[in-house]
Parts: structure tokens; C-alpha cells; sequence
């Protein structure tokens, strides 16, 4: 019903450069088109959890002064980016769910898939920042004050909202350049860069080397400079004198670690599989894209909320 509806907007050969008449087709995920009501489900509580959970852990971080120092403004900052990245995604991806296949303008595909790959960026350059917060936290104590001052995470907050717009913008005039002539069907359930780029009849081969050389150099560099920040932290905890010092300093660095990987694991795994992954079926892909988009911004909330001994006590206090 949904394809003959809008099927009028299709793209012809004779009308390849008119692409702000384009009306883009999202139709979820292909395959489990029978059981969409049933996967919105515990997407839905994923999304109201994480909107809910890093709600509060803004709030607390802005209530209360005490908090406002490195460790828990960079706490801050990983909630609003999640905030933001579900919210992105999530709605649109519910309504394909509820609804069955949604239109999108070719602005609004554009809008939304400039925001999922700069807010992508933006959570991995606020894990980077984490971890050099606790790098320095463990590793040079005494020059934490003097290091991590108010006007540095000021800047730190500027520059990768920054880098963000400054590698995602050229991936954007990338698919401007591009020319759709065969289908406006997208199988997904949001607006990402490869996915409109393979729909245009011209060559993507640019748009394909710049999407991974950007990864690369972006994301790839952080989570090789996390893993250096972890590695030289655990030596340091190895090292520390006392029993109760290392459980406490395990404790924190082990939950940064999980949520890290997690977050790291499920965006590779999609973003290689989406590209060199021909045998994998097409559900798992646009699954796995949901989720490693989903997954952190849910589970980071519990993790740091209730590992962080401050944060959970002024919860607990604010339902007392």
C-alpha cells in the first residue's frame, strides 16, 4: 500500500538532478516486516530509559555545585549527546514500526543523516575525554586541578562539537554531488551516509573512501588513544600500595572499559559489515545499526550513573 502510495516520487533517468523533489521511502527493516510491533517494543523502553536515565543524570550534575567538576561535566555531556542521538533515530524508527514505511524529504533524510554521523563523532570524542579525565585522575594526581580546569572543558566541549561538523559536512556535499535515477527506497529505518549513496546512479567510490577514511582517523584514533589512556592507567593501578585504593580504582576503570567496548564493538561491527559484509543478511545489518546507535546511550546511564558513588546518592536523595 505504502510503495504504490508514494511510488509517484520515484526518480527517473530523465529527472536525475532535481534532488530536493526527492521523497525518500524508509521501510524498516527488511525481512522482519511481520514483526516490527514486537522489536518497537523493547526499542521503545530502550529509548524511554535512556532519555529518562541521562535526563537525570543532566539534572543531578546541574543541581548540585559539588558536581561541577571534570569527571561529572563529561558525564554531563555523554547524556546529552545520547539524548540527542536517540532522539535523532528513535522516533522516526517507531513510527516505521507502528505505521509501516515513512516518506522522508530529501532535506529531512539529509538533516537527520548529518546528525546521526556528527553526534556518532561527538559521543566518541566525550569517551576520549573521559578517559584522559581518569588518566590524569590516576596517573598525575597532583596536577589535576591545574590540568582539568573550567575553561579547558569549556573548550574541549567546543572543539569537538567542531570536529564533528568539520568531518561530517563534507560527507553531506558528497551525496549533494550524487545523481538518483533508480530507486527512493531505502531498506533502513533512519537516513545514513552509504545507505542514500547507494541508491544514486552515478559512483559513490568517493563518498565509500571518504565515509572510511574519516572513520578511521576519527573514531579509530580515539579508541586507540582509549585503549593507551586504559592500558597505562591499569599499570598504574597495579602499582598503587594500597588493597582498597586498586579495588576502587578497578571498579571505576573496569565499567568505563565495558561501556567503551560496547560502544566500540557494536559501531565497527556495523560500520565494516555495512561495507564489506556481502554474505550477511540485510535485517542483521540494519539491526545491528540500531542498536549500536540504541545500546550505549541506554546502558551508559546505569553503568556510570551507578558505579559514580555521588551521582547515586544524590539520586537516591532526590527520590527521598
Amino acid at each position: 500500500m505504502y510503495l504504490k502510495e508514494f511510488g509517484h516520487f520515484s526518480v527517473t533517468a530523465s529527472n536525475c538532478t532535481s534532488t530536493q523533489l526527492i521523497v525518500f521511502l524508509l521501510t524498516g527493516i527488511p525481512g522482519l516486516e511481520d514483526f516490527h510491533i514486537w522489536i518497537a517494543i523493547p526499542f521503545s523502553f530502550m529509548y524511554l530509559l535512556a532519555v529518562l536515565g541521562n535526563g537525570l543524570v543532566m539534572a543531578v550534575v546541574a543541581w548540585d555545585r559539588k558536581l561541577h567538576e571534570p569527571m561529572y561535566l563529561f558525564l554531563a555531556m555523554l547524556a546529552f549527546n545520547d539524548v540527542l542521538l536517540c532522539t535523532v533515530t528513535v522516533p522516526k524508527m517507531l513510527l516505521i514500526f507502528w505505521q509501516g514505511p515513512s516518506p522522508s524529504t530529501f532535506p529531512a533524510c539529509l538533516t537527520q543523516m548529518f546528525f546521526v554521523h556528527a553526534l556518532f563523532l561527538s559521543e566518541s570524542a566525550v569517551l576520549l575525554a573521559m578517559a584522559f579525565d581518569r588518566y590524569v585522575a590516576i596517573c598525575a594526581p597532583l596536577h589535576y586541578t591545574t590540568l582539568l580546569t573550567g575553561s579547558l572543558i569549556g573548550k574541549v566541549g567546543l572543539a569537538l562539537v567542531a570536529r564533528s561538523v568539520a568531518v561530517v559536512t563534507p560527507g553531506v556535499l558528497l551525496i549533494l554531488r550524487l545523481h538518483f535515477c533508480h530507486t527512493n527506497i531505502i531498506h533502513h529505518t533512519y537516513c545514513e551516509n552509504m545507505g542514500i549513496a547507494k541508491l544514486a546512479c552515478n559512483s559513490i567510490t568517493l563518498n565509500s573512501i571518504y565515509g572510511l577514511t574519516a572513520a578511521l582517523l576519527t573514531t579509530g584514533l580515539d579508541f586507540i588513544l582509549i585503549s593507551l589512556s586504559y592500558w597505562v592507567i591499569l599499570q598504574t593501578v597495579f602499582r598503587l600500595p594500597s588493597r582498597e585504593a586498586q579495588t576502587k580504582a578497578f571498579r571505576t576503570c573496569g565499567a568505563h572499559i565495558c561501556v567503551m567496548l560496547l560502544f566500540y564493538i557494536l559501531a565497527f561491527f556495523s560500520f565494516f559489515t555495512h561495507r564489506f559484509g556481502y554474505n550477511i543478511p540485510r535485517h542483521t545489518l540494519i539491526l545491528l545499526a540500531n542498536l549500536y546507535l540504541l545500546v550505549p546511550p541506554t546502558m551508559n546511564p546505569i553503568v556510570y550513573g551507578v558505579n559514580t558513588k555521588e551521582i547515586r546518592m544524590r539520586v537516591l536523595r532526590l527520590f527521598r
